[in-house]
């Protein structure tokens, strides 16, 4: 029994050995790589399908994010009012660049998993009620197959991006940098009596 009880402490140090040295900045950094790896050339990819110069957003964008809007307007892109429409195409056009690689650095880390969410799930709506894509291709959740394209990998897609808005980048991060060098800043003005606690 003194072995196996031996056995359960040394397993129990491990482990919180572990947790100790891994906590604060395993996770979140490897969220980030794991987001890297698989997302990031997708989205970015698909981003600039939407450009036809540097700040100039293509009619394919129109096309890909408000599909009925160009339908309505008899395939007219500049008949497409701006309000939602137009809003709609600018935010996801450059949404699509700048959300990922804010997630990437580790910079507004949270707000930027957040809207990636987002976005996935508009995506996920639009190939769905827009593009008209077949039940094979969304899928099932709790079925015997892993490999649906809507359902399935957009799931495992969301994890990632969830951890990420929970528990934020980590300590390898800009945000982390960010934070340390406000808290150092207000320290020194709070000791030199320049920032009050009431301002």
């Amino acid at each position: 029994m003194t072995s196996v009880t031996s056995l359960i402490e040394f397993y129990r140090r491990t482990v919180r050995g572990l947790e100790t040295a891994l906590d604060g900045w395993l996770l979140g950094l490897l969220a980030r790589l794991v987001f890297l790896a698989v997302l990031v050339p997708y989205y970015l990819n698909s981003a600039l399908t939407k450009f036809s110069g540097p700040f100039s957003i293509a009619d394919g964008a129109y096309y890909q994010i408000a599909l009925p809007a160009v339908d309505a307007a008899g395939g007219d892109i500049s008949a497409v009012s701006f309000f939602p429409w137009g809003l709609m195409v600018f935010l996801g056009s450059y949404g699509e660049i700048v959300l990922p690689l804010l997630i990437v650095a580790g910079l507004f880390t949270r707000i930027a998993a957040l809207g990636m969410i987002g976005f996935v799930g508009v995506q996920t709506l639009t190939d769905i009620l827009v593009h008209n894509v077949d039940a094979t291709t969304i899928g099932a959740l709790f079925d015997r197959f892993p490999d649906s394209v809507i359902l399935d990998q957009r799931l495992l897609w969301t994890f990632p991006l969830a951890y990420l808005a929970v528990k934020g980048a980590g300590l390898l991060s800009l945000d982390k940098l960010l934070s340390t060098l406000w808290t150092r800043r207000t320290g020194t003005q709070q000791k030199s009596g320049r920032l009050s606690p009431t301002a």
